[in-house]
């Protein structure tokens, strides 16, 4: 059977595929000895590359927290311009070619009328290929918002607040718009969509700007001049680096691979009991992981409770309860031999997140920024920064994505949404 872990290094590479941005701290559970191996050498990439003491070697986007997903452009099969979620890779693909599609796909609601209007307005811009971004806005989206003493047109796709200060151009832009989106990633090279393969990064200096759609490329652009690291700074993320690699050596390999062959085989209905998801509950709730031997001890208990209340209390047959039984105990003697592991583990992606979280401070003191970012809380509007950036390998083109985790996984539980009106 594939392991859920090749499965992911299969998704990455599948051609027509939507790529998948894993988190840079979990490469080494995605994929590893290998996976920790590359999130080191992005940081130090990245450090080099800030520290002017190398040239760049990875691209960096800034991720917009748009939706939903858009795909739009050429179908190489019959040359006819289609538009789409990501049901455009779907065995039986859900290209939105006319009016008459959006009814075919069964497409209702906002929904539908995004997509009717993206069908309308997006063959104007000239996309020679097919590109994928999100989308941003509609005008039924856009808002007059105050916001403090200052009047903004806002939008929110998903749970940032993009405001933009109602009495600059950039505001008479997007009313003038019917549409907004920033793309990010280009699909080319085959004869049909199931051939074509994925690249991040879109090049849109060949595209028609039209007054009926605004878009942007999702780059990264340092409007501070400042971007190069200090000789304190580039000592402080070294030292970052170091204590992570000294762990990083520390880590048995077998023990590791014995561990997520485990966790490969919780995929599926089990998935609920795995290390990451038991990660993600911590990461939720704003708890920053700070004792590796207590959250190893925590997830082994975590594990057991959600195997009795979901796998073997929620059967009723006593033969089957037997065996969830068996098969949990059998996960657990994995875990428990695998603990000291683990906990290095933990100590490892702690120093790759100390790593992280400074790039991204870095990062956001010189981002070009189009729009104001807010969360939308019960008690007003909080400040908040984008929701993170992307890392591209120039070389291997594989992508992690630096995201404070904590800050917005927490405003993404927390803030008010546009459905929740």
């Amino acid at each position: 059977m594939q392991s859920f872990t090749q499965h992911l290094l299969d998704e990455a590479a599948s051609p027509g595929k939507n790529l998948h941005l894993e988190h840079i701290e979990d490469e080494i559970l995605n994929f590893g000895v290998p996976g920790g191996r590359a999130a080191i050498n992005f940081i130090q990439s990245l450090r080099d590359m800030f520290a002017g003491e190398a040239k760049s070697k990875v691209d960096i986007s800034v991720k917009w927290d748009g939706a939903p997903a858009i795909f739009a452009g050429i179908d190489p099969e019959d040359g006819k311009f289609f538009v789409g979620t990501k049901g455009v890779f779907a065995k039986s693909p859900k290209l939105v070619k006319s009016n008459a599609d959006l009814d075919k796909h069964g497409y209702s609601g906002g929904l539908r009328d995004k997509l009717q209007i993206a069908l309308k307005t997006l063959p104007s811009i000239g996309i020679k290929g097919v590109l994928q971004g999100d989308m941003m806005f509609t005008q039924a989206d856009l808002e007059t918002t105050s916001i403090g003493d200052e009047d903004y047109i806002t939008f929110q796709p998903n749970t940032i607040v993009y405001a933009v200060p109602a009495d600059s151009d950039f505001a008479k832009r997007i009313k003038a718009a019917k549409l907004g989106v920033v793309w990010h990633t280009t699909y080319s090279g085959g004869a049909t969509l199931a051939d074509l393969s994925a690249s991040f990064g879109a090049n849109v200096s060949g595209l028609k700007q039209t007054k009926n759609v605004w878009f942007e490329d999702a780059s990264y652009r340092d409007v501070s001049g400042k971007m190069l690291f200090t000789k304190a700074e580039t000592k402080e993320i070294t030292r970052y680096l170091s204590r992570a690699g000294k762990v990083f050596q520390k880590i048995d390999s077998r023990a590791l691979k014995s561990f997520l062959d485990t966790q490969d085989k919780l995929a599926g209905s089990a998935v609920g009991s795995s290390f990451k998801t038991y990660n993600n509950t911590k990461v939720r709730a704003g708890e920053k992981v700070s004792d590796p031997r207590a959250h190893t001890r925590g997830y082994v208990k975590y594990f057991e409770e959600w195997w009795k209340a979901n796998q073997i209390d929620s059967v009723k047959q006593e033969k089957t309860k037997t065996q969830k039984t068996k098969i949990m105990k059998e996960h657990l003697r994995t875990i428990r031999k695998t603990e000291a592991t683990i906990r290095q583990v933990i100590k490892f992606q702690s120093h790759i997140l100390d790593a992280k979280q400074f790039i991204i401070d870095k990062l956001d003191t010189g981002a070009r920024r189009l729009a104001k970012t807010f969360i939308k809380t019960k008690t007003g509007y909080k400040v908040t920064p984008d929701e993170g950036y992307v890392v591209v390998d120039k070389i291997k083109g594989n992508a992690v994505k630096l995201v404070d985790r904590l800050e917005f996984s927490y405003n993404n539980f927390s803030a008010i949404k546009n459905w929740d009106k």
